[in-house]
């Protein structure tokens, strides 16, 4: 399958299905048997069904995924980067630098827990939707790995764990992330990478930003917001404004993030390709597509439909939106 024929749930290379766990576990597993011959994945697989589990809503105390931005697809696909890009990192370096099998489990357990804050607990009543957590789900989620990696006898992972996850949000500055072992800051900088870079490698990443990610912008207050003198202060207009906005979000993260606090470890997925980097064609097509509507004024084009993997199936997009209308009504018209 190549990558202009391939499903929308399908990673960059068209050959795994990033909707599927078992299919994602499955090649992480071949990867690793690859890297590091002999070590167990025993434990990994458990952290694959446990994050199954908390998604799907069968884990006790949770219930299951709701936000249709940041759903199973994301977090499985970036989890596969990320896997890659050890890979990539271990091809370039000898013996004694190579991270080796335990920050390569670090990276992963990380990467598929790096968005669970945004899943919602039995317990929080006042919330409609796990977007109203954007700018709190990596503390949220560190609460979860915390709990977590000791019931897999990764208790010795949590510390770092809770640090480099980090590199996936804002909460906490590049500068005051700490690790032990310079090595699994490398696995943090991997994981920030491997996070953006699948996300905007996907094939309907101009779709998903336009009818997904504006929907959390707007519950998680980050499109649309009264400050404290009451007055309403708009980052993004709508899911269009967001998309024209994105050229210069892009610019923007490849300075300070991709090349700057990850220090261009993207690198390595032309290690891990033999040459080539699928992540980066398709980032790079994907924008291409954009410039080319932004210059024309032609927004029809965006038609793709990919489905939507959370709890709610594709009613939960429907209900999504239907949440951000009456959001933006209340913002709009608050209440004295």
């Amino acid at each position: 399958m190549s990558t202009n024929q391939r499903a929308s749930d399908f990673d960059v290379t068209g050959t795994v299905q990033v909707s599927c766990p078992n299919s994602v576990c499955a090649a992480i597993r071949d990867i690793y048997a690859q890297l590091y011959p002999g070590q167990s994945f025993d434990t990994l697989a458990q952290a694959f069904e446990y994050f199954r589990q908390l998604f799907v809503g069968e884990a006790p105390g949770y219930r299951g995924c709701d936000t249709v931005y940041h759903d199973m697809q994301h977090t499985l696909d970036m989890t596969l980067a990320i896997a890659r890009l050890i890979g990539g990192y271990e091809k370039a370096h000898g013996p004694d630098e190579q991270l080796g099998f335990e920050n390569a489990t670090l990276g992963v357990v990380t990467a598929l827990f790096h968005d669970s804050g945004y899943i919602l607990r039995d317990d929080d009543d006042q919330s409609i939707n796990g977007a109203e957590y954007t700018s709190i789900h990596i503390t949220r989620g560190v609460e979860i790995l915390s709990n977590f990696l000791p019931t897999i006898g990764l208790a010795h992972l949590v510390a770092p764990a809770s640090e480099i996850i980090h590199f996936t949000g804002y909460e906490k500055p590049a500068d005051e992330i700490k690790t032990d072992d310079p090595r699994q800051r490398v696995v943090g900088q991997l994981l920030g990478t491997a996070d953006l870079m699948a996300q905007m490698a996907d094939r309907c990443y101009l779709e998903k930003c336009r009818d997904r990610l504006y929907s959390e912008f707007v519950l998680g207050g980050v499109a649309v917001h009264l400050d404290g003198e009451g007055d309403t202060k708009v980052a993004y207009e709508s899911g269009l404004d967001l998309l024209k906005k994105t050229p210069e979000f892009f610019k923007r993260i490849s300075t300070e993030r991709l090349d700057g606090t990850f220090e261009g470890v993207h690198r390595y997925f032309t290690d891990w390709f033999g040459g080539k980097d699928p992540y980066h064609a398709m980032l790079q097509q994907n924008l291409q597509f954009l410039a080319k509507i932004l210059e024309n004024g032609d927004w029809s084009v965006l038609k793709r439909r990919p489905p939507v993997f959370t709890t709610g199936g594709e009613s939960q997009l429907e209900d999504t939106q239907s949440m951000v209308q009456l959001r933006l009504k209340d913002i709009q018209s608050p209440v004295d």
